[in-house]
């Protein structure tokens, strides 16, 4: 359709029309035509009002005709009218039902939606809720990891479908803080694991001992070999022909002590591991609880610092620990508890402790322990108490071997124990040797039957063909202490030899070490036992005799003690820096010293006699028969010389020269034969004394010289008279 232009439109036509009368009303009241105009204004009006007044009149009876018909139309719409309002009261009663069915059904379907929404809502939430309820459930039962676990699926999975509640908000903001409740609990738990470990230690290590030393038994029964240097077993086969051993004044012929005899024990019992005694779980939750949460290094730095300071306490022996082997033992448990522990950390988690960390802790336990016992051993006097705490260095060292510490340095410590040991063993038998010399009564041991006589034969290498054939009751030529002695001796080698077991050592070295600890039993402690008994004041001439005779034997047994060395350690003598034994040196210069003693002890008495004589040294004239101070001094050396028939002839030759050579001049009690003459005038008096000596000559070479002097002196005195 075009659009109208502004003049086309009513308004516009109004408009311009208006303004055309505006115009014209204007000219007509400024102008003079003012009364024309409204003379033609008033014709106007009624040329319209007849026009009007014509078309009313010709449509007046249309108009009375509608007029009709509309008032017959009000009658029927007023019906019309009540119908409706008949019909619509009717349809408003009838609808107020349904209005309220709608209502209801409206209020059903909004709660429907509701209810649906927050079904959907709780679908959500309610995963939520439980997962928050098992944490605190977790939290509760202290199982600490799991409750992390489900923080992390809580923090990451759950909350964030349903982070615009104000209950989840909560949540999120308890996060942290159970965490940190998280962290300090389980830290808690670690503590309590520490200070569990640190009580219990000695249990630990007293377990992992006793398995050490059930393999080492399993060891020696699967390789069917003897432990190095031969042991109880070699002691045992060299001791099978003697089954008369003497038993008394020994120490160690009792049972042998030992650290865990597992002899005594069943050996088919299981002994628990380190893992079953210990609940290792709460270092491991503590350790994935701090990697989980990223303080993994955190963790690792205070354990470590931790066990540091235990291991500090560990290794701090009791000042008393050298008194009883249980201290001894106690310290080791407890040194061998805290590397078990280690080494199972070690073994069981992924770089909470490292080789490096262990290997440091070990290098400061050994040096402490080493310098411990080096202090505390130093004190101990018993040697059983030595060598029970050398089998408990054994076997800590074999037990800590088993687990992969190096021991090679308490080994060598050991070599150091064992010159201390030695020493200990050499105090104890200086008291062993006194008893059986103080106790001994310096007489022949007689036998009245051919048991006793094996019995003596089975503890003393001795062999006599002339004494065999004599009958019973008969007298060895020793005194008891020469069997005693002899079987201290081998007591003592077999002390050093238990030592040695399980030193791993060679059987040089094990040989080596007993001739050299033999030998300063024989050198020092037996010498100067011996040397002691010989300068008493109150030993007589017979029970010097009898130490002569005595150890004469002992000399001859040497040769027996190497061969006994030599069975126990299967290392023969005639082997390359093989040490022998000094034992013929040190009972011949017992001997010596014997005969010494011997000597002097006569001179002492012969100048007795002659100091206390009552004789004329001034006579002019000889008497007629020897002094009375002479037949008391010969009575008195036959006597002596009666003792002197017991001696080995070497021993009597010697006697006889030593004792006569110096009569004529040498002595002091003598008068010279320059000063007075008239005292050897008298051959009654010095043929008397001759002729004694003359019937008591020692056979051999001694013997010779000593005739060939005695009648040297008679030819003398021959001189004198003729002078």
């Amino acid at each position: 359709m075009p659009a109208l232009s502004s003049k086309e439109t009513p308004l516009g036509s109004c408009q311009q029309h208006h303004l055309g009368m505006e115009t014209q009303s204007k000219s007509v009241y400024d102008g003079e035509e003012h009364g024309r105009f409204m003379e033609k204004l008033e014709a106007r009006i009624r040329n319209h009002d007849r026009e009007i007044e014509k078309m009313c009149n010709f449509h007046y009876q249309g108009f009375v005709d509608s007029i009709t018909e509309l008032l017959k139309v009000r009658g029927e719409a007023q019906k019309l009218k009540n119908q409706v309002t008949d019909t619509n009261r009717k349809l408003q009663n009838e609808g107020k039902e349904l209005i309220i069915a709608m209502e209801e059904l409206k209020q059903c379907r909004l709660q429907q939606r509701n209810i649906s929404a927050t079904v959907d809502k709780l679908t959500l939430c309610l995963p939520v809720l439980e997962m928050y309820s098992k944490l605190r459930e977790q939290m509760k039962s202290k199982r600490h990891y799991p409750a992390l676990k489900t923080l992390e699926h809580l923090e990451h999975t759950y909350l964030p479908q349903v982070s615009h509640y104000r209950f989840c908000k909560i949540m999120v903001d308890n996060i942290p803080k159970l965490r940190e409740e998280i962290k300090e609990v389980s830290m808690s738990d670690l503590k309590d694991f520490l200070e569990s470990i640190r009580k219990h230690s000695d249990k630990i290590g007293e377990t992992a001992m006793k398995q050490a030393q059930q393999q080492r038994n399993l060891d020696n029964i699967v390789s069917q070999h003897p432990r190095i240097s031969g042991g109880k077993k070699s002691k045992k086969e060299v001791c099978a022909s003697s089954d008369l051993e003497v038993k008394t004044t020994s120490p160690m012929s009792e049972q042998d002590s030992g650290i865990l005899d597992v002899e005594d024990e069943d050996e088919d019992e299981e002994v628990p591991g380190a893992q079953d005694l210990v609940d290792f779980s709460p270092v491991y939750r503590c350790l994935h609880i701090y990697s989980v949460l990223g303080a993994r290094e955190t963790f690792e730095n205070y354990y470590r610092k931790q066990r540091r300071k235990q291991a500090r306490l560990v290794l701090q022996p009791p000042s008393n620990m050298h008194e009883t082997l249980d201290g001894y033992r106690k310290y080791f448990n407890q040194i061998v508890g805290f590397f078990v522990v280690e080494d199972h950390i070690l073994h069981t988690t992924q770089g909470l402790v490292n080789r490096a960390y262990i290997d440091e802790l070990w290098e400061m336990a050994l040096s402490k322990t080493i310098a411990a016992l080096r202090t505390h051993s130093s004190y101990c006097s018993d040697p059983s108490l030595v060598l029970d705490l050398k089998n408990l260095i054994v076997l800590f060292a074999d037990t800590l071997q088993g687990y992969g510490f190096p021991v090679n340095q308490l080994f060598d410590m050991l070599l150091e124990i064992q010159d201390q040991y030695s020493e200990t063993l050499l105090k104890k038998w200086t008291g062993v040797f006194r008893n059986i010399l103080d106790s001994d009564n310096y007489s022949p041991i007689p036998v009245t039957n051919e048991e006793m006589y094996k019995k003596i034969v089975g503890q003393f290498p001795f062999q006599d063909a002339e004494l065999e054939k004599q009958p019973f009751p008969k007298k060895f030529p020793f005194s008891e202490f020469v069997p005693k002695v002899y079987n201290q001796i081998k007591e003592f080698i077999y002390a050093c030899l238990k030592f040695s077991e399980d030193l791993h050592l060679s059987s040089t070295e094990v040989d080596d070490m007993i001739r050299k600890s033999t030998n300063l039993l024989l050198t020092r402690t037996l010498s100067n036992c011996l040397q002691n008994v010989i300068k008493r004041k109150n030993v007589g001439l017979t029970e010097l005799v009898q130490i002569i005779i005595n150890t004469t034997h002992l000399e001859k047994s040497c040769k027996f003690l190497e061969e006994f060395i030599t069975n126990i350690t299967n290392v023969l003598p005639e082997t390359v820096h093989t040490t022998k034994l000094y034992g013929t040196t040190t009972f011949k210069d017992a001997r010596h010293a014997a005969e010494e003693e011997i000597y002097t002890n006569l001179n002492q008495k012969i100048d007795q006699f002659l100091q206390l004589a009552d004789y004329d040294w001034m006579a002019m004239e000889p008497g007629s028969k020897a002094s009375d101070y002479l037949v008391d001094l010969i009575g008195f050396l036959r006597s002596t010389f009666a003792v002197f028939t017991h001696l080995p002839l070497q021993g009597r030759s010697v006697f006889n020269i030593s004792f006569f050579l110096p009569v004529p001049g040498g002595r002091p009690s003598f008068p010279k034969p320059a000063e007075n003459a008239s005292a050897w005038e008298s051959p009654e008096s010095f043929g008397f004394f001759c002729s004694f000596a003359w019937g008591r000559p020692a056979p051999g070479k001694g013997g010779e010289k000593f005739m060939v002097k005695l009648t040297g002196l008679w030819c003398m005195l021959g001189l004198f008279m003729v002078v």
